[in-house]
């Protein structure tokens, strides 16, 4: 497709470049950048995947959505981010595949999560389109996180020329692992600060700092702009669509399914964003047919998929999966927008959320939805259960996330009785939650050391410990601030000058 650009969800008739979009991060408006046509491949397109390297196959999507990058400034963009042994399986994304299901691993990068399938790549792309635009400029990333995707951030920015990264993260709200992975990172521009509330505190008060326009216009005249690293970045979210099509393309190798036999996934969800890459898959033409949203306890998405009422008025649940500890799913805005084409609408249903807490799409888009979701949730204790019995079973260990998806899977297949071929998408290496997941196999932990848990889990596992997760028993802390959310201006203030 050529010349393709991006609009905002909510209709302030602005176009720009994907260049652009990507170094604003947030449309003027305050609504998430799409593309203003969905690309369309055939099953030709898909099957040829099946001898290409990730690295290729990346490639192929993002020059369908990325038209203003040439071929040259992705192909360096990609072999960045994927290569120089900065993931631990040459495949990146490896299937294993146990009796129920394939579990689709997104986590083999350098931080143990999925988070680094688009944040390896994104500040590639971010520091191609500041020399493409001429942006002079330096951009400020601020990122609020609920556990991985600001390590992720972190690693993935650190030290790139011309840009600050800032990352806000729940105090008390992510695992040991994840706090230390963040609050040891290096790098001349990079800053950490604990915010006092949930993950909805921290990204609410991002979203506020960005709409700000005295401020933003007070950090212009320090030659300094914002942008984000979230997945509201369309290049957080572009890359995620490739592994929808590697996993395809993948079972279409192993003889798991036939071209153009429908398959389906459930994805762990919190913020949307993941299992939104896969419904711009599957409307690009990849053989979906469901794609199943598992939620923890805090189930604002179950709710909503099933009923089309979004409600954020509810108790706040600290889970045993931090990452999908979330109560505003900021990207649910780009689904409602391309399946009602409203941007008038869109607009109406987020400023209800901000202004009631609640808002209420109606019967029919909740049933148009509904064609291609289906949503389901559990609690901490099924959780622990499911990683139990996956490994008595398999003897294949689980992260509480991936947990999660493979429960719903279970319970899709057990209502439904759709019997399709059935990918879990697995988010987070076990390591990084090895408290949990040592308890959910029965194991005491006695050891306060988070290293030992570590290697207690490790005799377990048939998988070593992640080095990027075994080095942090030497790193150092140097990154201790923390704040309430009305002083998060302040921090940005603070560091945009540093």
């Amino acid at each position: 497709m050529k010349d393709l650009k991006y609009s905002s969800t909510r209709g302030d008739g602005t176009k720009v470049e994907s260049a652009q979009a990507i170094i604003q991060g947030l449309a003027a408006d305050g609504g998430l950048f799409v593309p203003e046509a969905i690309p369309r491949v055939d099953m030709d397109f898909i099957s040829s995947f099946r001898e290409l390297p990730y690295e290729e196959r990346a490639k192929r999507i993002l020059q369908l959505f990325l038209t203003d990058y040439t071929e040259e400034e992705l192909s360096g963009c990609i072999s960045r981010a994927y290569g120089n042994d900065r993931f631990d399986s040459v495949c990146i994304v490896p299937m294993e595949f146990l009796a129920d299901f394939p579990v689709l691993e997104l986590w083999h990068g350098p931080t143990s999560a999925f988070k680094d399938m688009a944040l390896q790549l994104l500040p590639q792309l971010l520091q191609t389109a500041l020399k493409k635009t001429g942006e002079k400029a330096e951009i400020l990333i601020l990122v609020a996180t609920s556990g991985d995707t600001g390590k992720a951030a972190l690693e993935g920015f650190a030290d790139v020329g011309q840009i600050r990264i800032l990352v806000f993260y729940p105090s008390g709200g992510v695992s040991k692992i994840q706090w230390l992975q963040m609050c040891t990172q290096k790098g001349k521009n990079v800053a950490v600060a604990a915010v006092e509330g949930n993950f909805d505190d921290a990204q609410n008060g991002v979203k506020e700092i960005f709409n700000d326009k005295t401020f933003n216009e007070k950090l212009l005249a320090q030659n300094v702009k914002l942008s984000s690293a979230n997945s509201i970045n369309w290049g957080r979210l572009v890359p995620q669509i490739v592994y929808y099509f590697s996993a395809y393309a993948d079972l279409l190798e192993k003889g798991a399914v036939k071209a153009g036999d429908e398959i389906n996934f459930c994805v762990p969800t919190g913020n949307f964003g993941d299992i939104l890459a896969g419904y711009y898959a599957k409307r690009m033409g990849l053989p979906v047919h469901k794609l199943i949203c598992a939620s923890n306890s805090n189930n604002v998405l179950t709710d909503f998929l099933q009923t089309g009422i979004y409600d954020r008025k509810r108790d706040f649940h600290k889970t045993i999966s931090p990452s999908m500890d979330i109560l505003i799913s900021s990207n649910l805005e780009r689904l409602l927008y391309h399946e009602t084409g409203d941007a008038e609408q869109v607009k109406a249903w987020m400023t209800r959320l901000v202004q009631e807490g609640r808002y209420d799409i109606g019967a029919s888009v909740c049933k148009m939805i509904g064609q291609t979701f289906w949503a389901d949730w559990a609690n901490d204790a099924e959780t622990k259960e499911t990683i139990r019995e996956v490994y008595e079973k398999e003897h294949y260990i689980l992260d509480p996330h991936s947990a999660v998806a493979y429960r719903a899977a279970e319970s899709y297949r057990r209502e439904t009785g759709d019997m399709r071929p059935l990918v879990v998408v697995s988010t987070a290496s076990p390591y990084k939650f090895s408290e949990s997941v040592l308890e959910a196999l029965g194991m005491e932990c006695e050891e306060a050391d988070k290293f030992a848990l570590l290697e207690q889990l490790a005799s377990l596992n048939e998988s070593s410990i992640p080095k990027g997760l075994a080095n942090l028993r030497k790193a150092e802390i140097l990154h201790k601030d923390s704040c309430r959310k009305d002083e998060m201006r302040e921090v940005v203030q603070k560091f945009a000058v540093r």
